[in-house]
């Protein structure tokens, strides 16, 4: 019981940090591509109390997957709609994956370093940095997982995900606007394959390969 509390408390950081990338970048390509909604709804931040979404954030603490509270994107005052669609869709996954780079990288570079550590781990303080080291190896480890899973799940061609958006700005017109049609549904079909484990099933074994070839 206590080490699943310790494993959460330094994995909140992790899932902090994921979603805050994944939002502001969203509402900052937007503003580049001339969409001010975000910035005017204060969500071109990275204070993450401006992005959570409870529920989301609870399935990414769960389930390793889940989602932010959307930054709000007006398609219609972007330069070119249906292309800049496809480019401030793509924006927060391909943060995650930056961002679950870094947090490769340096766990890695922790990796090497904890090799090279002899310390006698039987003193007061030789426990408390063991404890702090273990964290610290969560806290990355989580980083790494998050980010992944984040950017794949979100790139599920399904409403209101963001691969639904790349998808509707691929397709041409008339199947763009049915596809739409399906958005009012969209939450409910992902709370059924994410509880059935229809997600979990097909992209946590993408996202653990990711994760080996990273770290």
């Amino acid at each position: 019981m206590l080490d699943n509390i310790f494993e959460m408390v330094w994995s909140i950081p992790a899932v902090l940090i994921a979603i805050t990338f994944h939002e502001y970048w969203h509402g900052k390509i937007a503003y580049h591509l001339g969409d001010p909604t975000a910035a005017e709804a204060g969500r071109l931040t990275l204070n993450p109390l401006a992005h959570l979404d409870p529920l989301g954030t609870l399935m990414l603490l769960l389930f390793r997957f889940g989602w932010a509270k959307p930054v709000p994107v007006n398609f219609n005052n972007l330069n070119h709609p249906k292309r800049d669609m496809i480019y401030v869709s793509l924006a927060g996954p391909i943060a995650n994956i930056l961002t679950a780079v870094i947090f490769a990288l340096v766990l890695r570079l922790s990796y090497y370093f904890l090799g090279q550590l002899t310390l006698v781990r039987n003193t007061f303080f030789s426990n408390i940095f063991f404890s702090l080291l273990k964290g610290w190896l969560i806290f990355l480890q989580t980083g790494v997982v998050i980010n992944l899973a984040l950017a794949i799940f979100n790139l599920l061609p399904v409403p209101p995900l963001d691969g639904s958006k790349i998808l509707m700005g691929l397709l041409p017109y008339p199947q763009a606007y049915q596809y739409a049609k399906l958005e009012s549904y969209g939450p409910i079909i992902l709370l059924i394959l994410v509880l059935s484990g229809i997600i979990g099933k097909v992209l946590l074994p993408i996202v653990f390969f990711l994760f080996r070839l990273l770290v």
